[in-house]
């Protein structure tokens, strides 16, 4: 496990120190929640024309749980594994770029999750009906996943992880609200 934390910590300095001072305030942006509020109105457009009204109200349901599962569930293993974010290694301080800092520890990564999580939940829902969509989801989530890298609040393990408990979210909350939407369809 020593090993495996070591080789986390070279591929995040490496990563960290490719970024250059004139990028760090697009990548704050990046990073920001509220700077995606159009693309999640593009998100709602394409459900909208892709479900009936009801449907709508089931999927959004789902995705207020999703995200709020996948958030909670990041927290929770962030206090459980107490693992220093960068930022906050004494270790890494003069060996990063620290552009923001988050809070104390930062395994695993909530932005990553969160983003995973939807990306994965929408191209469950929307996946056969917009080849192309996944493709644009999945950029997304990675490019917000690498931010918090450049950012210097996460190891590449807690994306990784963050990823994959995003993605494992979204294929059971996507899946629940197709039987949910199923279901209804048929009972109408």
């Amino acid at each position: 496990m020593e090993e495996l934390i070591l080789e986390d910590r070279k591929i995040f300095l490496f990563l960290n120190n490719l970024g250059d001072s004139r990028f760090d305030h697009f990548w704050i942006l990046v990073s920001s929640t509220w700077i995606w509020v159009p693309l999640y109105i593009i998100f709602f457009y394409f459900l909208f024309k892709n479900y009936k009204l009801r449907s709508l109200v089931f999927i959004l349901i789902f995705v207020a749980i999703g995200v709020t599962v996948s958030d909670q569930l990041a927290g929770v293993f962030k206090h459980g594994f107490e693992r220093l974010r960068p930022c906050h290694d004494p270790g890494l301080e003069h060996l990063m770029r620290i552009v923001k800092c988050g809070g104390q520890f930062g395994f695993y990564s909530s932005h990553s999750s969160n983003t995973f999580f939807l990306a994965t939940y929408l191209t469950v829902l929307l996946g056969h009906k917009l080849r192309w969509f996944p493709y644009v989801l999945f950029v997304w989530a990675v490019v917000v996943s690498y931010s918090r890298i450049y950012l210097g609040v996460h190891f590449p393990g807690d994306i990784l992880v963050g990823a994959f408990a995003g993605s494992v979210l979204g294929i059971i909350f996507g899946t629940l609200a197709k039987k949910v939407i199923l279901k209804q369809s048929v009972a109408s």
